[in-house]
């Protein structure tokens, strides 16, 4: 159903970031438009949320992606924000990866983000406001002997969206990256690090709450490069 409230669409809404992010956003207010594969999670939410609604799309298929979209703003209307929170990893050096897995995280990771972004820009364009955030994390920034599968993705992905901000900010559209320099608190993880302090991870809603504050800047003091990352990393 069509409101004159604001509409966020989030890409990736898993059990972490993405989850906390479609609280917070409709907990400030907003209609969110959930993306994920996983249509369980989906209706969960919807249940849980009554301002979210969800969409199963496969983002590794533009034309998916596409639809989707168009499905979206017949429902909703047109959006406000665009959060790319969708993310494949697979790890392994260089000589060790499938190439056809750092294809496909290229393709999660870069090009879903590049379709959704050329879809929804030109709206926000016309309207004149609007903001794009990717999440991100330090494989953006560097390439470590076991991500040769990821952060050339991850790197590309920062590339893009600051050559889109070049564009986009000067007609009113805010794009930033947000670095992810930590652990993030998920069942996965604390079963992978059992002997983990609490205060190792970094908390899905914080970084919630961060991104929203992104998107909330005042147009005289825009960030782009965010980075956030628990007080006792290493860095």
């Amino acid at each position: 159903m069509k409101t004159d409230r604001k509409l966020a669409i989030i890409s990736g809404v898993g059990p972490g970031t993405g989850t906390s992010l479609a609280r917070r956003f409709t907990s400030g207010g907003y209609r969110v438009a959930m993306l994920a594969r996983g249509e369980d999670r989906l209706q969960a939410l919807e249940q849980e949320l009554p301002d979210a609604r969800g969409y199963a799309v496969d983002v590794t298929h533009a034309g998916e992606i596409l639809a989707t979209l168009d499905r979206i703003e017949a429902d909703l209307g047109p959006a406000e924000v665009l959060i790319h929170n969708a993310v494949s990893a697979v790890f392994g050096t260089f000589q060790e990866i499938n190439p056809a897995d750092l294809e496909r995280n290229f393709q999660t990771n870069v090009m879903a983000f590049l379709t959704l972004a050329r879809r929804l820009a030109p709206g926000m364009i016309q309207r004149g406001r609007g903001a794009i955030v990717a999440t991100g994390n330090t494989s953006a920034l560097r390439g470590k002997p076991n991500f040769a599968g990821f952060a050339p993705t991850k790197a590309a992905q920062r590339i893009l969206a600051e050559s889109m901000a070049r564009e986009l900010g000067p007609k009113g559209v805010h794009v930033a990256y947000v670095v992810i320099d930590a652990v993030i608190d998920l069942e996965w993880t604390r079963q992978r690090l059992p002997d983990a302090p609490d205060d190792h991870f970094i908390q899905p809603d914080e970084i919630a709450d961060e991104v929203w504050h992104v998107v909330h800047q005042p147009r005289s003091a825009w960030s782009f490069n965010v980075e956030i990352r628990p007080f006792k990393e290493t860095w």
